[in-house]
């Protein structure tokens, strides 16, 4: 079967979904993509590009595979001569609708910020399949829908939430986790138990709980170290800045990591992983650091009980505030308690040689629903 797989923002982890389906899925699969900046226009004029792009050559595709960036409306309505016949399926990493909004964005105080959800509600409309990365995601998009949709005056068109829900399912990310196998350094090199942050230096990650309890464990006296990886989208992050004040030497790393092969081996010597976040779809950072190795302590929200085995929930999931203090104690007092090779085998099923069957099998159901 041939695959063409959209994707108008070519970047970080939708770059790494792209590559890595295309060399693990037993399909043939051709790519169309434009550089991962400025998502907005991405949003609103991808469409138009990438329809010339596709116009300008020969590829039949059996299936079109795209993502949520891309306004597949205006892209099938340019392209009907070839595509009015072809299967789509849509993928969504996250969605604007219930992406929380940075209270920075220019685009709030002129109320345009519907303009992007509605874009991946016509877009789902078009599509034949619409698929989600974790039921977390579905279900909250599909909560926020009928929302939006009342936003405007009339015609509402709230019967096609049902419509949109029937051709909706949950297909987890893939994710390169064997490529961490080839990395592999001594852990902890100074002993210590290392705690890790290794996600986006943003708001909606929490990192001012996540900084607040490594005070309080720190003003106990207790012998730790700390890692912090992860890119940050604003000129100076206050949080991380007071973190490298008040937690000093205990910080052995703060920054992004300059390649793969370094940010395995932070992740291969840190070993607890406390987790604060307000916001995730799906939780590719959490994933990645249990393959590596880290016990992680959990929000019993978002996407999280998705990760995690039911029998390990009591492990790995927290209740408050002061309960994540609590285990973080436990767990600097106690290393050797932190190995958990259920928790690595767990989340392995995320791995591209397991994934890839379930796209392609996905994907093939698909063409021959639509014949």
């Amino acid at each position: 079967m041939k695959i063409l797989l959209i994707e108008p923002y070519h970047t970080g982890s939708h770059a790494a979904w792209c590559s890595g389906f295309a060399t693990h899925s037993r399909h043939f699969v051709s790519m169309l993509t434009l550089p991962g900046r400025f998502w907005k226009w991405r949003m609103h004029g991808a469409a138009v590009t990438l329809a010339r792009q596709f116009l300008a050559e020969e590829y039949a595709p059996d299936l079109i595979l795209t993502t949520d960036m891309l306004d597949l409306t205006t892209f099938l309505a340019l392209t009907r001569s070839r595509t009015y016949n072809t299967p789509t399926a849509l993928y969504f990493h996250e969605n604007q609708l219930t992406y929380p909004w940075s209270v920075d964005d220019r685009d709030l105080p002129k109320g345009r910020d519907v303009h992007y959800g509605f874009i991946n509600y016509a877009s789902a409309m078009a599509a034949d399949t619409v698929l989600f990365n974790s039921r977390f995601h579905l279900e909250s998009f599909f909560e926020e829908l009928p929302r939006l949709l009342k936003h405007f005056p009339d015609y509402n068109e709230l019967d096609t939430v049902k419509i949109l829900r029937s051709k909706s399912r949950v297909l987890p990310l893939g994710l390169d986790l064997g490529l961490f196998d080839a990395c592999n350094p001594d852990r902890k090199p100074d002993g210590r138990p290392f705690l890790l942050w290794n996600h986006r230096w943003e708001y909606d990650k929490n990192p001012e709980e996540f900084f607040q309890a490594l005070y309080i464990l720190a003003e106990k006296g207790l012998d730790f170290g700390v890692i912090v990886l992860g890119e940050s989208f604003r000129q100076s992050p206050a949080e991380f800045i007071e973190a490298s004040e008040r937690l000093g030497s205990r910080i052995c790393h703060m920054g992004y990591a300059a390649d793969f092969t370094e940010y395995a081996r932070w992740l291969r010597q840190a070993s607890i992983l406390p987790v604060t976040s307000h916001h995730d779809f799906f939780g590719t950072s959490i994933v990645e650091a249990i393959y590596c190795g880290c016990v992680p302590f959990l929000p019993r929200r978002l996407s999280y009980p998705e990760l995690i085995p039911p029998e390990l929930h009591e492990l790995c999931f927290y209740k408050d505030f002061d309960d994540l203090v609590k285990r973080l104690e436990y767990a600097i007092k106690h290393p050797c308690w932190e190995h958990q090779p259920a928790l690595r085998e767990a989340v392995a099923r995320f791995d591209w040689k397991q994934m890839a069957w379930v796209y392609d099998d996905t994907l093939e159901q698909l063409c021959r629903d639509k014949q």
